[in-house]
């Protein structure tokens, strides 16, 4: 097997300080581990002159290769780059299996360094694309944009709970909480005694402008308030802290949406202001996807980074983390088989959504994607509902793919149609 032609710099990545190995094209060692300490400016010079010596005394160019630590190794990257060095990012799980190959159980930071650098010489050895830039910024906001809608929907269960104690009956009333007329309630009139105490004809304006109905849907809504309120007087809790928690909450949840907003606002400013590009183009065909928005795929999109990476829909789901994780040793088959979720929990987030919306019917019936919905259907019959959901959701995935691979918007065909366009060529070419 021939030699490469290059020298391997391994780099065990933490959190304030990093370890980094020099192996020549032999593996044989040339630098020792090295400790680089990231916000020491001597520390980081030393160790680009170190790959520069290392370069010049074995006549050959390097490699650096970097573990994937989240967030750790992007600043060290970006500097290894800048400073003209050829820089590559190694997934997890692939150095974690080597880490521990000999028989004795040792695992420590420099003896890690030594060893991603001597897997940089494996000539098949997969390495992982860094994102672009107009990626990064990108991938910052969806992430962001859940973070924040997840921090609400914590706070409205918190709310709920807490309705639940003082106030159990305002929960038949309103199924969301954080509706318009419902806010109005919490705000204005926050517990039994006030809706009690309240002006009959002021509230039932007040309800009919807050849910833009007639006065009598606002008189049945009022009478429903009243009969509430006078249950909560015999059964419920009279805490008067936690009226005062649920105001600090809508307050939070009012700021959280501020923020929310903000962050949608950002992410339609950068996608206009990269309209031409490639990636972005690529987000706009997504969005042809009937159960696709347009947050849903930029998110998609952002994990995946560049898409010229897979070359099959078994690979793109297998990076969404929806492959099987089978567990099989000898005449043992495990029964119940669950998905790997080894991939980007966000993006698994995004393909659950759609593959919700692809099985959801409109006002009048019909079906959001007929051949999705009946495929579901069909297979609920057999298989558990979230077995079918999952079916589903490899579906998706292959219509993702299909969309980019083939550059072009989505079109609803039926299966049949799929295997007619895919027979025809082969057809011709016999």
């Amino acid at each position: 097997m021939n030699k490469p032609n290059y020298i391997s710099v391994g780099i065990d990545v933490g959190s304030a300080f990093s370890f980094m190995s020099i192996v020549d094209h032999h593996e044989n060692v040339i630098l020792k581990p090295f400790k680089i300490i990231h916000n020491n400016p001597d520390s980081l010079a030393r160790a680009v002159l170190e790959i520069k010596k290392a370069e010049e005394s074995n006549s050959m160019k390097s490699r650096t290769f970097l573990e994937s630590t989240g967030i750790y190794h992007f600043p060290l990257f970006c500097h290894l780059k800048e400073s003209g060095f050829e820089v590559l990012v190694i997934n997890p799980l692939i150095t974690h299996s080597i880490k521990n190959m000999g028989i004795r159980k040792v695992k420590n930071d420099r003896l890690d360094s030594i060893g991603i650098a001597k897997l940089g010489l494996k000539p098949d050895l997969k390495t992982s694309l860094m994102p672009t830039e107009l990626v990064l910024e990108l991938r910052s906001l969806t992430r962001n944009y859940y973070n924040l809608t997840d921090e609400r929907a914590s706070h409205v269960t918190a709310i709920k709970t807490d309705l639940h104690t003082v106030f159990p009956q305002y929960l038949d009333i309103f199924s969301d909480i954080l509706g318009t007329t419902s806010k109005m309630i919490l705000r204005q009139y926050p517990t039994p005694d006030k809706i009690l105490r309240g002006h009959k004809k002021t509230m039932i304006e007040k309800i009919s402008t807050a849910s833009r109905k007639g006065l009598t849907k606002a008189t049945e809504h009022y009478e429903k308030l009243i009969y509430a309120a006078t249950c909560a007087k015999s059964f419920g809790c009279k805490v008067d802290s936690i009226y005062f928690n649920i105001q600090l909450k809508l307050d939070l949840i009012d700021c959280l949406n501020l923020n929310i907003s903000k962050t949608m606002e950002r992410i339609v400013s950068l996608l206009d202001e990269y309209e031409n590009h490639t990636f972005v183009n690529q987000i706009r065909l997504l969005d042809t996807i009937p159960g696709v928005g347009l947050l849903t795929a930029v998110s998609i999109m952002c994990e995946l980074g560049d898409f010229s990476a897979f070359q099959s829909p078994k690979q793109l789901f297998a990076y969404f983390g929806m492959d099987p994780n089978v567990n099989e040793s000898g005449k043992f088959k495990g029964t119940e088989v669950h998905m790997s979720k080894r991939g980007s929990r966000i993006a698994r987030r995004a393909i659950f959504a759609i593959a919700l919306a692809s099985i959801r019917t409109k006002r009048n019936g019909e079906a959001l994607n007929p051949y999705l919905y009946q495929y579901y259907n069909k297979k609920k019959e057999s298989k558990p509902k979230m077995v079918a959901i999952g079916a589903i959701m490899h579906k998706v995935s292959n219509i993702i793919f299909a969309v980019l691979r083939n550059n072009s918007a989505f079109e609803l065909r039926s299966p049949e149609e799929h295997r007619n366009s895919y027979q025809q060529p082969t057809l011709m070419v016999a």
